[in-house]
């Protein structure tokens, strides 16, 4: 039986590793690297570098490989994704396959944490259908964490809720009721700007926790326009980028 170790690696930072991580690394049998293609290469370039820090063991194997991407001829967005998904679980069942046959420990280094906006437990579902295999999940700090610390706030204000969501659900369905603070994920179209801005304050991050960490923050209608330009020479610059928001009535 494989036994998929899915780790929880911060946002970057070697230092978010865990005292946990670092020894769920050195019991695997392969580690697997995934690729994003060129433009995304920083990406494999960090998990290298994370395993080349922490990694000891010397029965530990490494194996790359390159991630489908979404497939546009599919119009219904849930079914593109799932579609995806498939695909992605198809390349790790061959990777395993091909590296240790269907006995021993793999690990997948995760952004951040496996269990907040991210489909690598589903992923890891769908390759359980086709592969005996048990499921251990290390957790590790969210980008949502990260946020927090980088701007040094609370996510919430005393006793009161708040809501995790996305920028494509933000623009499509508005502010969510009964909550005045909003996490907004996996925005690469700055939904921010289709809030009406009065008595709205906005606390911006990109790459956080890494070496080139951005933080913005400010009442959205003052540094709305900021944002706006210096994610897209960051991500004209990187080739890639990953950012975080909080939205406060005030």
């Amino acid at each position: 039986m494989i036994e998929l170790l899915l780790i929880g690696i911060g946002t970057g930072n070697p230092d978010h590793l865990t005292l946990q991580a670092i020894k769920a690394l050195n019991s695997a049998d392969l580690i697997l690297i995934p690729r994003k293609g060129e433009a995304k290469e920083d990406l494999a370039g960090l998990r290298r570098s994370i395993c080349a820090d922490v990694v000891t063991s010397l029965n530990t194997r490494f194996a790359e490989f390159d991630l489908p991407v979404r497939d546009p001829a599919i119009a219904d967005y849930r079914a593109r994704v799932d579609a995806w998904h498939d695909a992605i679980a198809q390349v790790w069942t061959d990777t395993i396959q091909a590296e240790i046959g269907r006995s021993g420990r793999v690990a997948l280094l995760v952004w951040g944490d496996p269990s907040l906006y991210d489909s690598t437990l589903r992923i890891a579902a769908r390759v359980e259908r086709t592969l005996p295999m048990r499921l251990r999940v290390i957790p590790g700090i969210t980008s949502l964490q990260a946020l927090t610390a980088a701007h040094a706030i609370p996510l919430n204000e005393i006793g009161a809720p708040f809501t995790v969501t996305t920028g494509r659900r933000l623009r499509e369905e508005g502010w969510p009721e009964t909550v005045d603070t909003l996490a907004i994920m996996l925005d690469g179209e700055c939904s921010f700007r289709s809030v009406a801005p009065e008595g709205v304050h906005i606390w911006w991050g990109a790459y956080v926790g890494m070496d080139d960490e951005i933080v913005l923050s400010g009442p959205l209608a003052d540094v709305s326009d900021r944002i706006v330009t210096t994610r897209a020479e960051a991500r004209a610059r990187h080739g890639w980028i990953m950012d975080i928001y909080i939205l406060r009535r005030t």
